[in-house]
């Protein structure tokens, strides 16, 4: 995502800008259940106008174009380290933490029941995605491209809608990352790093959608 259009969706503003969603949040604005709200009728409802809201947006747009090296060969080996090998380090810890939180607060209200059932969802999926962009797309891209380039990206294109799908499923089962008074510090911990390793997913995709994609795409459509 390269602007924001007032007509665009909240749920697409924090699927693809960095950093949007925890905005959103903090404004107390749904990208869950009231994803499919514009952006300009979700920020008049909060009380907010459009264009300051506008304008924080807009600055995250800027901060996402600074987040990784320039070049292509040092662009895949930072989503790699930063990205990939992150991710699962993360879910490793995040998925039995989620797992107790669940067991030891269960009949609490507020409580993220299946919140572990999603994440090992999105863990197999992530994982089987990212094997193929180590072990398929990235290598392609290392030797400079291919002509026949453009199919395998558009598979990554719409793997990552579905990883979308699985951060708004977190959201909703954890009511917006929102911690009940009181909360223990594992449960705490849980959403804190929720928080960050949700954050990642969204700059992970945005790198690859908005910058590293388009570059060899565009090769592609001229060699046809």
């Amino acid at each position: 995502m390269t602007q924001i259009n007032l007509e665009d969706t909240v749920a697409t503003i924090a699927a693809e800008l960095p950093g949007a969603a925890d905005l959103f949040r903090r404004h107390g604005i749904s990208f869950c259940c009231g994803g499919s709200v514009r952006f300009s009728e979700a920020a008049a409802k909060a009380g907010l106008a459009p264009s300051a809201l506008l304008g924080e947006l807009e600055a995250l747009v800027a901060t996402a174009k600074r987040d990784a090296p320039e070049e292509t060969p040092e662009l895949i080996g930072h989503i790699l380290e930063r990205y990939h090998e992150t991710h699962r380090a993360e879910l490793a810890w995040l998925i039995p933490l989620a797992e107790k939180v669940a067991r030891v607060h269960g009949d609490h209200p507020a409580a993220p029941i299946g919140l572990a059932q999603v994440l090992e969802r999105l863990r197999d999926d992530l994982d089987s995605h990212m094997r193929k962009e180590e072990q398929v797309l990235f290598p392609m891209m290392q030797r400079g491209g291919s002509p026949v380039i453009a199919h395998p990206i558009a598979q990554m294109r719409h793997e990552h809608d579905e990883e979308v799908e699985h951060l708004r499923a977190i959201e909703h089962v954890t009511h917006g990352l929102t911690l009940p008074p009181g909360a223990c510090g594992s449960w705490t911990a849980l959403y804190t790093g929720l928080r960050k390793f949700t954050d990642d997913l969204v700059t992970h995709m945005h790198l690859e959608n908005a910058v590293l994609f388009p570059r060899f795409e565009a090769e592609a459509r001229a060699a046809v």
